[in-house]
């Protein structure tokens, strides 16, 4: 039973080794989407080490229960086995153990947090996120390619909007609401953030391959949370400029009302006041 479990546990780790963020099925990356960003690995090894973990655990609990099932099944003697009770290294054992896993976990978590949220020192872009209810708005702070002017696009919950940006060139997400909890979160860059009214929260990030992704809401924020979606353009620099100048040729220069409104929590003034 011992060299089963082994052998079990061993070709289980060796199968998961195999897996990868950009593999090309679902099963090579556990469900995860193809990674799109710089901040993928960290998150994906932590991923993949909760698959390793939760394996170990799997072939130990059910190995005893396996053994329990043969070793204590009733016999026709039908003797009761000898029953365990107020055994210390026993009892020590099932209270230690899960304090000692989630210690682990926590470790790996809080390393593979600080890796991601880990700040890049000029970012090559900055977008401010405004999360509203019920839509969002991305505003491109941005003058070097729409001639010193800043441009936004907004949408709203019948039309969502868009975020354009350039592969491979970091990008900083300042993230502000005027009303309720919001959190950006696009799949594909193995990262989401909270959206929190009276604070701005900020990451860093580069996308590492173009394509067309879905962003969503990760909070449920209301009436219309499942409205809170937006599609993600990652383009050549090139096609990045052209959209900013489209922008700029609507008439979509500075930044939309929403930026202003989210500088304050709703219903206090200026002076963090009723008002």
């Amino acid at each position: 039973m011992g060299r089963m479990k082994l052998a079990i546990l061993a070709f289980a780790v060796v199968t998961l080794s195999a897996c990868s963020p950009k593999g090309k099925t679902d099963l090579e990356r556990l469900g995860l989407p193809v990674a799109g960003s710089d901040r993928s690995q960290p998150m994906w090894e932590l991923w993949l080490g909760g698959w390793i973990a939760v394996l170990v655990v799997f072939v130990l609990v059910f190995g005893l229960i396996v053994y329990a099932m043969i070793r204590y099944r009733r016999r026709s003697d039908d003797e009761v086995p000898v029953q365990i009770r107020y055994n210390l290294p026993i009892e020590a054992l099932y209270t230690f153990a899960p304090v000692i896993i989630v210690a682990v976990f926590f470790f790996h978590t809080v390393t593979s947090q600080n890796e991601m949220l880990e700040k890049v020192k000029n970012p090559d872009h900055t977008v401010e996120v405004v999360g509203s209810k019920w839509q969002w708005g991305f505003n491109y702070l941005e003058e070097s390619a729409v001639a010193g002017d800043s441009v936004f696009e907004q949408g709203t919950p019948e039309d969502p909007t868009e975020l354009w940006l350039p592969v491979d060139e970091s990008v900083r997400f300042d993230l502000k609401s005027p009303d309720v909890i919001h959190s950006f979160w696009v799949p594909e860059f193995y990262f989401k953030l909270d959206v929190v009214p009276g604070r701005v929260n900020s990451f860093d990030m580069t996308p590492t391959r173009e394509g067309v992704f879905t962003g969503r809401c990760a909070e449920l924020c209301g009436l219309y949370h499942s409205r809170m979606i937006f599609k993600v353009h990652v383009v050549s620099r090139a096609e990045y400029d052209a959209h900013l100048n489209e922008l700029k040729d609507a008439g979509d220069i500075g930044r939309p009302v929403g930026a202003k409104e989210a500088d304050t929590i709703a219903g206090l003034n200026e002076d963090g006041e009723e008002g």
